[in-house]
């Protein structure tokens, strides 16, 4: 059975709990995120890439996956300085609650605000005097994270492409046609992967992991695939050329 090394391609699946109350804040497993009701409709439901080492998961995390069995289920437990710190009483404030009312916000606790540019959590509101939490949510929290390593990746072409729904997660990444050549590589865009917001910034991050994990390859190319769509009439006239002769049995 295979073990997860430093520098490996994984595939996972995870399941993030808190640990004191054993509630789940993050998965990439549709059934687990519908049962604890933090399913998102446009959420990402499939195991997730990561390049062990890269830092892509929190640092304590990213360390445990080394050794890792593929296709065994584990139990990480992070204390709060492996995954969000500990909690620093000097982040929480007391802010005027006209502050609030100029912005004509009306602060209740557990309302997530901005504050000076920087996200906080409402903690209280009193006479005149509204406290907020600067500290991350999972801040002085220990976590649990059941990993599933369900693959290695081992190939050029398998890398690239999963780097590349990685990049453009909506799209069969099948739909993209890669071709090596020596120091180069060739992206071929499917036609739908056109429209995605802000694609030029999409392509040069993807070319960007290319030649990080590829340090052979000098240019990465893109090509741009547009298909000509039949017309009705096109289509019409197609289908009576392949259409067969009716014999009368006059």
């Amino acid at each position: 059975m295979s073990t997860v090394s430093k520098g490996d391609f994984i595939l996972m699946d995870y399941v993030a709990k808190i640990k004191e109350t054993d509630t789940v804040f993050d998965t990439n497993i549709d059934s687990v995120a519908k049962e604890a009701k933090i399913f998102k409709e446009d959420g990402i439901y499939e195991p997730m890439l990561v390049v062990v080492g890269e830092g892509w998961v929190l640092k304590g995390l990213d360390e445990k996956l080394v050794g890792i069995k593929v296709g065994e289920k584990t139990v990480i437990e992070l204390p709060p300085e492996k995954a969000f710190g500990p909690r620093d009483p000097s982040k929480i404030k007391l802010i005027p609650l006209r502050k609030f009312q100029q912005q004509k916000i009306n602060p209740y606790p557990g309302m997530e605000v901005e504050v000076d540019g920087k996200l906080a959590v409402v903690r209280s509101v009193g006479s005149g005097r509204v406290q907020v939490d600067f500290n991350p949510p999972l801040a002085g929290k220990t976590l649990l994270y059941e990993v599933e390593v369900k693959k290695i990746l081992q190939t050029p072409l398998e890398k690239v492409k999963a780097l590349i729904h990685r990049r453009m997660p909506k799209i069969d990444p099948e739909k993209f046609n890669v071709e090596f050549l020596e120091k180069n590589i060739t992206i071929v865009m499917p036609e739908e992967a056109l429209n995605i917001d802000r694609l030029q910034l999409v392509k040069r991050g993807l070319a960007f992991d290319i030649q990080k994990f590829f340090p052979d390859v000098e240019v990465v190319t893109f090509i741009d695939k547009y298909v000509k769509k039949k017309t009705s009439l096109e289509e019409k006239t197609k289908e009576e050329e392949v259409k067969p002769e009716q014999k009368s049995d006059q």
